[in-house]
């Protein structure tokens, strides 16, 4: 935690040397003691230390001093840090002013010059300024900051970013500034800077203008570039399935690296509460199941990058993946572990406000934004549900909207009991989404009810979608073989009349979970014929390293 600052003002160089000597020697070990010969030049500081979130206990200026005066200097430093204890140094001629200051400028405390002997002229009467200050003390938030605005696709974005990667983070919403004097005193000090949406702060004092989360992985230590260029097992995707084949590989010795474009944990890790995940008895969030299962797998070796996969191709032995940014992995053996993400919704609006009041998947970021507004959680599978009883903690009302009769043939029965016990959860069905209304964010929705052809229009402040999910695998097009919806066949499924599939090289059949090419497998959702449930995906990963194991001997 950085110590408070104490920081004295003053153009006599000899003189500010005397009191920076003096205020260390007795506040050194819980104060860091700054200087200025400048006023302008400690404003400046004082912005800066502002944009840092540092803690300013002590302002000390000289009286006299050209340009900009102690006093007026201290009432420009007071709104930077207001709460800092103010104090002037004056000669004895300037006491009438020092006192003025008091009684009119909020000025705290006058020494005179000189103060020696400190320990009977300075220190006393700064020991209980110091002490004042400290018995309102709170001490500032030490990490990232994020200036935004709650309707804002790319503040959203990169909420979303740094809460699944589990960093943690400030959020500072630009638009209650009027209402909060600290983030308006924030704001001054960023100057031009604020508008330049969102802004990262970081500890050290640097700052991403209209930051976007790859600047930010860089930045906190999140790797985005492999250590090494060839593995033995490459893991595109780090949900559930391909956090399990991680730490069954590398602990048995594969050199093991993950490639996921957005956060571990995938869907799974969106998800609010998982309730019936073997051996948590009370449930356990999907973040908590992707934190816990990156530590184990980094306790094993597992590199885990902030990349995406954007193509792959064989050259022997070898399986290369192209990354994004240009650079290549190669390896022996592949697992294409991606996923799916969530089907579009087909309605008028919905892309110009995605991010604004509109959003796909969990919105875990959201949750507490929608304390006293009315929510709409579109579909009826496990995830709305669950979904829909975490922004019941907040919501003043979340309606569940269904195609269907009732939630009977799409979700656990344990979640359709909580759904039914918790009143201010309430079911459309026969209800789907024509149309979104809103200039800047999402206001109002316009539903179809089918059994009686109506179309209502009703306000909405937020709506998560919720609608069923598709693989994008149109990067593995052409090199492993795909059914008609994307999802990656593996096993039995490329057989065609017992035949191994066109180019397969071995004599052998492929594996349970092996793909139509030798060393590249499919676990997971992205797998076609695969059980949409978090312990199936991670049975599969795990069962998958066994045939992996088999393939690498011959290779």
């Amino acid at each position: 935690m950085p110590k408070p600052i104490l920081l004295s003002v003053d153009d006599d160089s000899d003189v500010l040397h005397a009191i920076e000597r003096d205020l260390r020697a007795k506040y050194g070990a819980e104060y860091r003691v700054m200087g200025s010969a400048e006023p302008k030049g400690a404003l400046e500081i004082l912005k800066q230390l502002k944009i840092r979130n540092d803690s300013v206990a002590l302002l000390l200026a000289d009286q006299r001093m050209p340009r900009m005066d102690g006093v007026e200097f201290l009432q420009e430093a007071m709104r930077i840090f207001p709460d800092a204890k103010r104090a002037l140094l004056t000669a004895y001629a300037d006491t009438n002013a020092a006192i003025s200051a008091i009684n009119e400028a909020s000025v705290h405390y006058f020494f005179l010059k000189p103060w020696d002997p400190p320990a009977e002229r300075l220190y006393p009467q700064l020991d209980d300024l110091l002490d004042d200050w400290r018995a309102s003390y709170h001490p500032a938030f030490r990490g990232i900051r994020v200036l935004g605005t709650r309707w804002s696709p790319k503040s959203y974005q990169m909420r979303d970013f740094l809460a699944r990667n589990h960093v943690p983070y400030q959020w500072i919403d630009v638009e209650t500034a009027a209402n909060d004097q600290e983030t308006q005193q924030l704001l001054e000090a960023l100057g031009e800077e604020a508008g330049s949406l969102p802004v990262v702060l970081f500890p050290d004092g640097t700052k991403l203008l209209e930051g976007v989360p790859a600047d930010v992985a860089e930045k906190v230590g999140m790797r985005t570039r492999a250590q090494t260029n060839f593995y033995d097992l490459a893991i595109l995707g780090g949900g559930p399935a391909g956090l399990a084949a991680a730490v069954y590989g590398a602990s048995e010795g594969l050199h093991t690296v993950i490639v996921e474009r957005e956060a571990p944990g995938g869907q799974a890790g969106m998800s609010s509460r998982i309730e019936n995940y073997l051996g948590f008895p009370s449930g356990l969030s999907g973040g908590d199941l992707a934190r816990r299962a990156v530590v184990q797998a980094q306790r094993f070796g597992v590199e885990i990058l902030s990349q995406e996969a954007v193509g792959v191709r064989i050259e022997g032995p070898y399986r290369i993946v192209k990354l994004a940014d240009g650079n290549e992995i190669s390896c022996h053996a592949l697992m294409v572990a991606t996923g799916v993400q969530w089907r579009l919704l087909e309605a008028a609006g919905v892309d110009r406000l995605q991010g604004a009041g509109i959003y796909y998947g969990g919105g875990a970021t959201e949750a507490l934004s929608t304390k006293g507004e009315i929510v709409y959680v579109v579909g009826g599978a496990n995830s709305a549900g669950q979904a829909a009883m975490n922004f019941a903690r907040y919501a003043e009302k979340v309606v569940m909207l269904i195609r269907g009769e009732s939630l009977a043939s799409t979700m656990s029965q344990y979640l359709i009991d909580q759904i039914e016990q918790t009143p201010n959860i309430q079911l459309w069905a026969h209800a789907s989404v024509t149309d979104v209304h809103g200039d800047n964010h999402l206001e109002e929705i316009s539903v179809l009810c089918s059994d009686t052809n109506k179309l209502e229009r009703v306000p909405a402040s937020a709506m998560f979608i919720f609608i069923g999910a598709l693989p994008r695998t149109e990067w593995l097009s052409g090199v492993v073989e795909r059914d008609d919806r994307g999802f990656v066949l593996t096993g039995p499924d490329v057989m065609k009349d017992g035949k191994p599939p066109k180019g397969w090289t071995l004599e052998r059949d492929p594996f349970l979970l092996e793909s139509s090419v030798p060393g590249i497998f499919a676990v997971g959702d992205v797998r076609h014929g695969s059980v949409k449930r978090v312990a199936s995906g991670v049975g599969e990963g795990s069962v998958a390293v066994q045939f992996i194991h088999q393939y690498l001997r011959k290779v």
